[in-house]
């Protein structure tokens, strides 16, 4: 999920030649819920409202209850990640919202396919916290590598992205959480949280032919960089800003493994890592923390590690289209409200994600539920996840800790780098290699 610079023209004219650009890079891309009401929601006869994600948040209850609360129609488009981005970048009068996350935001941007949000008509920005707006949960957290969100959050007045606070939004800050990888412990022996675990395990011959990382270029990339910095195969200058002799060796070093047989696959969404993983196509893999929960609900030990380098981070971003107008633009204010409105939020807690003001999804979640997803606390009681099954036994303690703890432990966010068409030539050589 950088060469391209954020433009100065844009507002809600199109950038062609960026367009035209961006859509050379995205071919490249292409190859490879309980009922509480909200209050505040007025009916806008039916609006239609085009979605464009990825399976993360773009699941069917979240819809069904989302047109319910609100009295809008909601077409949601899922894709893989880099097909989400492709599609986005190019062609801005096929949506109107986009759900992704922070890595795709400087491209968008550039594109001319999204335009800023009015912070003054987010009714809850005010209880959002510090993450987006500081970088920070906590003062001793690390920020991190890379596009740390609240690095790319604010419009200025120039309209270039930055840190200093504006009325302007790039994106909607939701959706978040930290990732790794997962790996079946009937396999490979459970390690220890921030000890023991470690993104160098992706490489560790051990695992050879049983590993799967996901096949986005921003995402992917930064799980085989950490894994391979982890194994001391190779070191970065600034692992959020890689360099083109850095990635030439970091891919000569993933070619020559892949040519040995060593990965087993390259997984483009949630599902597809599930069956990688229930069918023992892998015994390891990049994947997101739905997947993991996905997994334990069929009574198949996924541990979702909490590795000793640090996670990588990533934060979803929800955009406005440039095409956006009227009718159908208050309708996506209002579903941007409606996710920081408290059930969403306490929905996809149960998948193991964070929303950006948890408290107010606190009062749709049972305290055991509470202490499980956001205290770090054991788990009083089985829990079940979003599909009604259980995903968490009880006495289980979340993998990492607490929502603060977590968040603390960021290595590198998903991140668009400065080289970044260098960096998808690299991907895809290596894909199709």
């Amino acid at each position: 999920m950088k060469d391209e610079k954020t433009s100065n023209e844009m507002s809600s004219n199109v950038d062609i030649s960026k367009r035209e650009s961006l859509t050379k890079i995205a071919t490249i891309g292409l190859a490879t819920c309980a009922t509480v009401k909200a209050p505040y929601v007025f009916s806008r006869n039916k609006t239609k409202l085009r979605i464009l994600g990825t399976h993360v948040t773009l699941q069917e209850e979240l819809r069904q209850q989302a047109m319910a609360d609100l009295g809008i129609e909601l077409q949601f488009e899922p894709r893989g990640s880099a097909a989400v981005l492709q599609k986005a970048s190019v062609s801005p009068q096929s949506f109107d919202l986009y759900e992704q996350w922070s890595n795709s935001i400087n491209v968008l941007w550039s594109s001319g396919s999204i335009q800023a949000i009015d912070k003054n008509r987010i009714k809850y920005w005010d209880e959002i916290n510090n993450l987006t707006k500081t970088g920070k949960l906590t003062a001793e957290a690390k920020l991190g590598a890379g596009d740390a969100p609240y690095k790319i959050l604010h419009v200025q007045e120039d309209d270039e992205l930055g840190t200093a606070h504006t009325d302007r939004l790039s994106f909607l800050p939701y959706v978040h959480n930290v990732d790794s990888f997962g790996y079946n412990s009937n396999v490979i022996e459970k390690g220890t949280p921030y000890k023991t675990e470690s993104w160098g395990w992706l490489l560790d011959e051990k695992h050879a032919g049983k590993v799967a990382i996901v096949n986005a270029p921003t995402i992917g990339l930064f799980d085989l960089a950490l894994a391979a910095q982890a194994r001391g195969l190779m070191t970065f200058k600034d692992i959020g800003a890689m360099s083109k002799a850095e990635l030439d060796t970091l891919f000569d070093i993933l070619i020559k493994k892949k040519k040995a047989g060593h990965f087993s696959g390259f997984w483009n969404s949630v599902p597809e890592s599930i069956d990688f993983m229930s069918s023992n196509r892998v015994v390891i893999e990049s994947m997101f923390s739905p997947a993991v929960s996905a997994l334990n609900g069929k009574n198949i030990p996924a541990v979702y590690a909490a590795p000793k380098e640090g996670y990588r981070g990533w934060h979803g971003v929800m955009c406005l289209s440039s095409n956006a107008t009227g009718a159908v633009k208050d309708a996506a204010y209002d579903y941007m409200n409606w996710w920081l409105s408290g059930w969403p939020g306490a929905f996809i807690a149960r998948q193991g994600y964070y929303i950006s003001n948890p408290q107010r999804s606190k009062q749709h979640l049972n305290q055991a539920e509470w202490d499980y997803w956001y205290q770090g606390k054991a788990a009083a009681k089985d829990l079940k996840g979003t599909d009604g099954k259980i995903s968490v036994r009880k006495g289980d303690i979340r993998r990492g800790g607490s929502y603060e703890k977590r968040l603390s432990n960021v290595a590198v966010w998903n991140t668009v780098m400065p080289t970044y068409e260098y960096s998808l030539q690299k991907w895809y050589e290596f894909i199709s290699t």
